[in-house]
């Protein structure tokens, strides 16, 4: 098992991975998916790790380091799309992303790493309990566009 952050050339089998996620497919290879990938290899505080194993990616999340003028000018770390492939779900790889992604926060001095997750099934948010996150200290708000 190898954590790491994606290489620019592994965008298919990131997408792959993300329906097991929550997406019915992967997008179309189109200018506007090129660009967006592009922004996101090209922005330093965007950092998407994978779990590889036997040569494939089966895990991964996305770190968003966002710079802040509170709390002594210290930024804040955002955790996102959270998954691992099915077949290997339950064996740590998702857990081993998130210690990389706090690693960069605190080698970034954040003073705080959030996530947000849709699922309410408890072995999930007992997943992130254990990986260190609490439910308890904030409340969390979305408005879909």
């Amino acid at each position: 098992m190898t954590i790491r952050e994606i290489k620019e050339n592994e965008l298919g089998e990131l997408l792959e991975l993300y329906t097991h996620l929550h997406e019915l497919g992967v997008p179309e290879n189109n200018e506007h998916l090129q660009n967006t990938w592009s922004e996101i290899c090209n922005d330093v505080n965007h950092h998407i790790i994978v779990c590889e194993f036997d040569g494939k990616i089966i895990s991964s999340c996305v770190c968003v380091i966002i710079p802040n003028l509170t709390r002594n000018v210290r930024p804040y770390a955002f955790i996102e799309n959270v998954v691992t492939h099915a077949d290997y779900r339950g064996k740590g790889y998702a857990t081993a992303c998130l210690n990389y992604a706090k690693e960069l926060a605190v080698k970034a001095d954040c003073y705080k790493m959030m996530l947000l997750t849709g699922s309410k099934k408890e072995r999930t948010l007992n997943f992130y309990k254990r990986a260190g996150y609490n439910c308890t200290d904030k409340t969390a708000f979305i408005q879909w566009i």
